[in-house]
């Protein structure tokens, strides 16, 4: 793991197969976010009236307001080089993250995402076992957890969305370091 991380989210056109990115964005674990509407290049074409209906976003507002593709990859690429990158949903977010890459005239893999869960697990793990919690299903700790902040249901914009893959990493590590204290006092009293 790098010393920074950031989580990245997009709304899209649709969920179809020719779907493309209509916005992104990032937070990083120091809270630093950057958010952009995409324009749509010419050959995009897909478009969801039911998408809209969710992300509340218009295609006359990405013609208007979306920042081109090619300044929106130059931004990503010097932003997010070098850096761990997290999705909630790394299979979607990669398709339209690698739809963005070659739109911008880069390699569809010149940036990788990894699951958001896969490193709350692993922040989880280093926290508790180095505290000597060993007895404990990390998945379904870390999934409960998640699981609290479900009773919201997402804002359906990138940049809260993302934000709020942000605020889980925090409350899965004060959960851990709660569980690990309460574990270490245990032990210094037997």
């Amino acid at each position: 793991m790098t010393d920074v991380i950031a989580f990245l989210d997009f709304e899209a056109s649709s969920l179809s197969k020719h779907s493309y990115p209509i916005e992104i964005a990032w937070v990083f674990e120091n809270a630093h976010s950057r958010s952009f509407l995409i324009r749509p290049e010419p050959n995009w074409i897909d478009w969801s009236p039911d998408a809209e209906k969710i992300h509340g976003i218009s295609r006359d507002e990405l013609s208007h307001q979306g920042s081109p593709v090619v300044e929106v990859t130059r931004e990503i690429m010097n932003a997010l080089s070098g850096h761990d990158l997290y999705a909630s949903s790394p299979s979607w977010d990669g398709k339209w993250l690698s739809v963005l890459l070659r739109g911008g005239g880069l390699p569809r893999h010149a940036l990788r995402l990894r699951k958001s869960d896969d490193l709350f697990a692993a922040v989880a793990s280093d926290i508790l076992f180095n505290a000597g919690v060993k007895d404990i299903n990390v998945d379904a700790f870390v999934a409960d957890i998640i699981a609290r902040t479900e009773t919201t249901a997402p804002a359906h914009r990138a940049l809260p969305d993302a934000r709020l893959e942000l605020e889980r990493l925090r409350l899965v590590q004060r959960a851990s370091e709660a569980m690990a204290g309460t574990a270490v006092l245990n032990s210094t009293e037997t």
